[in-house]
């Protein structure tokens, strides 16, 4: 299998990593689906986009179904579609709490498995999760999102051993801070001492993301499930 003839669903195109993964595989002549809740401002041949919310389980199947459709297969997916919050527990309100826990837990476990079920059929698949350094570093103001992250580990490390079997594998991916959406509203202060815990103390860039991504997604990586692999040296 090359990479020219694969199949990569991405969550969480619309913008940020996600579309910058969606420009990495193209690149690489993959054919690459995505979805995020909104459509996106932009337009990439080579490049599907479907209007989901990886939440609503009748949307995700109806993207599996097209996906199977079109191609007869999926050969990767990418989890990457994920929300975050910085604030004090104290201060949290327990929606926003809930928002978190439900996309970055609930709406992996739904794409994956649905995924996985469209893998099964030709014994082959690759699914690398987007998880974070801020449980490793636990960082404060971000228990929620940290905790969404280490039950995002937890669940790809089982869920690695019950797809086995079918030629499946899954890892994760745990970047640092990127320049995206996602930390503009954190305050400077923060972001450098974040920065001050890496062992390589920079914010991490798409590309540094995308080459991690890919290691996992390969077809060579068939000997390699349920890893973490957290960027900068956290």
């Amino acid at each position: 299998m090359s990479v020219e003839q694969e199949v990569v669903l991405i969550t969480g195109t619309r913008k940020g990593i996600g579309k910058a993964l969606v420009e990495h595989f193209v690149s690489r002549g993959a054919l690459v689906e995505g979805c995020s809740r909104q459509q996106p401002d932009w337009e990439l041949e080579g490049y599907h986009h479907h209007q989901a919310d990886v939440l609503d389980e009748v949307q995700v199947r109806a993207m599996m179904r097209s996906i199977s459709d079109r191609h007869g297969r999926l050969d990767v997916l990418v989890n990457n579609a994920g929300i975050a919050s910085m604030n004090h527990s104290l201060l949290m309100p327990v929606e926003t709490a809930s928002r978190i826990l439900e996309t970055n837990v609930l709406g992996v476990f739904l794409v994956s498995r649905e995924a996985a079920r469209l893998m099964k059929r030709n014994k082959y698949g690759r699914i690398v999760n987007l998880g974070s350094v801020a449980a490793q570093l636990r960082i404060e103001g971000e228990a929620m999102y940290a905790a969404s992250k280490s039950a995002l580990l937890s669940f790809s490390q089982v869920f690695a051993r019950e797809v086995a079997p079918y030629g499946i594998t899954c890892n994760v991916v745990a970047p640092t801070p990127v320049e995206t959406d996602l930390i503009k509203s954190v305050p400077q202060d923060k972001i450098d001492r974040l920065v001050a815990a890496l062992a390589i103390k920079r914010l991490g860039t798409f590309d540094d993301v995308s080459n991690a991504v890919e290691f996992f997604a390969s077809p060579r990586s068939d000997y390699i499930t349920g890893q973490v692999l957290y960027l900068g040296g956290a």
